[in-house]
């Protein structure tokens, strides 16, 4: 095993140097700025996310309703979760998180959604996953080694989409693409 490049005296000198800092220092090999703008959209397409998955639980009607409306109101707490862990990341990295109401939809990858119809609802949650399937692994692959705990954060976030994907996928395979509301 190789030694490490940087002797522990001196590891030790530059963290009391910029201790205000916190857990971002000179081994941060990414744009902070940057990756703080990432997360800040990334936090805002939760948000819509959650907006649009609580919405569509609520509208929700028909006779395959049920199922379906169980489905969003898990994916909104499950977005919801997100948005927190994002926002933690944020704060973590000494920036502020963007909850502006006036500029959500804006900032967001995904839009929300308004529909009435139930096979609508799940295309457009549909549509919305794979937005943030495309925007995540492309982030993750962006941040790369330069910042290994937004990777992870990001990858996790990723698997969960995928799951939701799938999930809407499987809502649309066994609803009559005519079952309106």
């Amino acid at each position: 095993m190789a030694d490490f490049l940087t002797d522990i005296e001196t590891l030790r000198a530059r963290a009391r140097q910029e201790i205000d800092k916190g857990p971002v220092t000179d081994a941060y090999g990414a744009d902070l700025e940057r990756v703080l703008q990432v997360l800040n959209e990334a936090l805002a397409t939760e948000i819509v996310c959650t907006l649009r998955y609580k919405r569509h639980y609520y509208t929700a009607s028909g006779i395959y309703s049920e199922p379906v409306a169980a489905e969003f109101l898990e994916h909104a707490t499950q977005e919801q979760e997100h948005a927190d862990k994002l926002a933690q990341r944020i704060v973590q990295l000494g920036g502020k998180p963007d909850f502006d109401p006036d500029t959500l939809t804006q900032r967001a990858h995904a839009s929300y959604d308004a529909s009435d119809d139930l096979v609508e609802m799940i295309k457009e949650d549909l549509v919305a996953e794979r937005v943030a399937i495309a925007a995540y692994t492309e982030i993750a692959q962006w941040l790369g080694d330069g910042d290994p705990t937004t990777r992870r954060v990001f990858e996790d976030l990723l698997a969960q989409e995928e799951e939701h994907a799938d999930d809407m996928r499987g809502l649309l395979e066994r609803i009559p693409q005519d079952a309106k509301r």
